[in-house]
């Protein structure tokens, strides 16, 4: 259900840009692990990606359950730095998808 998702943009609400650039990556990689194949796969409830041209940070509310201290982090961060924070609405294969 996509109520169950949260885009964090990497724009604060008074439209300025968020610095530094690469602060969804590292988030994203704190919670990803590397695969037999070698290559960084994110968590199945954080994830970076492109909406509209901009740099975001998908954020399962499931994280809550999984990983309390992590979805904490993330959640006070993007309200620390004033970041506008909206409900996923995406669906299909462009949505994030969070095995409960």
């Amino acid at each position: 259900m996509s109520q169950n998702r949260l885009i964090i943009e990497g724009i604060r609400e008074d439209g300025s840009q968020l610095r530094p650039l690469d602060w969804i990556e590292r988030i994203s990689s704190v919670l990803a692990t590397f695969g037999t194949d070698h290559r960084l796969t994110y968590a199945n409830c954080v994830k970076p990606c492109f909406i509209d041209g901009q740099k975001c940070l998908v954020v399962a509310r499931c994280l809550a359950g999984r990983n309390p201290q992590a979805y904490e982090f993330i959640m006070n961060f993007a309200k620390s730095n004033q970041l506008r924070i909206q409900v996923d609405r995406r669906e299909g294969r462009r949505a994030l998808v969070c095995d409960d």
